[in-house]
């Protein structure tokens, strides 16, 4: 950091990051009925691996009923939807069929090349004209579930669309022979190196953070906040869930402390100050200059939701 530095103009706050994304089968009418009102920041509603071969049919008209469907007026902010498609030509079908102005994304199974993204941007640019929606409004997370989708990550990240990276890790587990039982051993090591190297390449590509991974022990809430709170400690800012039980633990571990939402609003109210003065050096509360790095943590601490 240079001794003087001069306060950058104000630039405008990140907009409210999810904290959770809840799968939902979209094979199961009670729980889509359900899901909007679980309390989930945003969900994934699942045509891919929760839903057998011969069941997927029945779950597209689900879903898309489902979709069409008014919401019911909820008193905080209704949470995004995703749909989880499947690879290759049926996936692609599907986004056809499901892009519309209730859907916020679709995730990418088992995406493993930007030649993928690229074939579902030109889906949904067909979809936003014939539904008069704003070019690009609807966004992609291809869920990099291959060594070759990890290798591939910077160029999958540039995609069009692309708002988010969401990492597969049972099926890369899987695939590479990783066993991560033990937070202290070599195989969740590897793993923080991939989480690290998706986390990377979401920066430098001007995505959000990845998603978290899930958890499929939904009874262990006590590992799931361990876990939660080393993620948010590499730098994400949500995670996935597979049942309502995980939500408020996920939420929690995200959700900034009374003590740091109010140091970011001081901080803020300074900036703000000296930026109306004029002042070429702005010092935080501990004497240390302040730079834009820290101005920009001070608004994403704002924006998290609660």
């Amino acid at each position: 950091m240079t001794p003087h530095h001069t306060v950058p103009l104000p630039g405008p706050a990140p907009a409210p990051v999810p904290r959770s994304y809840l799968y939902v089968p979209g094979d199961r009418p009670g729980m889509l009925a359900k899901a909007r009102a679980r309390g989930a920041d945003a969900l994934i509603v699942d045509l891919e691996d929760a839903v057998p071969a011969s069941g997927k049919d029945r779950a597209l008209t689900l879903v898309r009923a489902w979709l069409a469907e008014e919401p019911a007026p909820a008193r905080t902010t209704p949470p995004e939807v995703w749909i989880r498609v499947n690879p290759g030509d049926r996936g692609r079908a599907e986004s056809a069929l499901l892009a519309g102005p209730a859907v916020t994304g679709f995730c990418l199974a088992k995406c493993s090349a930007a030649d993928a993204v690229a074939a579902q941007d030109a889906v949904l640019t067909a979809a936003e004209e014939r539904h008069g929606l704003a070019p690009g409004g609807i966004a992609l997370a291809p869920l990099l579930e291959t060594a070759g989708a990890v290798l591939d990550v910077r160029t999958i990240a540039r995609s069009p669309r692309v708002r988010h990276l969401h990492l597969g890790e049972a099926d890369l587990c899987a695939e590479l022979g990783i066993t991560a039982a033990d937070a202290s051993g070599p195989g969740y090591a590897a793993l923080t190196a991939i989480r690290t190297q998706v986390l990377l390449a979401s920066a430098a590509a001007g995505l959000l953070p990845p998603i978290g991974p899930v958890s499929t022990d939904f009874t262990d809430l006590d590992a799931l906040a361990r876990g939660t709170r080393a993620l948010r400690e590499l730098g994400y800012r949500s995670r996935a869930c597979v049942h309502p039980r995980q939500l408020d633990t996920v939420h929690q571990a995200f959700t900034p402390d009374p003590a740091e939402i109010a140091a970011a609003r001081a901080l803020l109210d300074r900036f703000a100050e000296a930026a109306r003065d004029g002042s070429g050096v702005l010092t935080g509360p501990d004497g240390r200059m302040v730079d834009e790095a820290v101005v920009r943590a001070a608004r994403r601490v704002l924006a998290t939701r609660r």
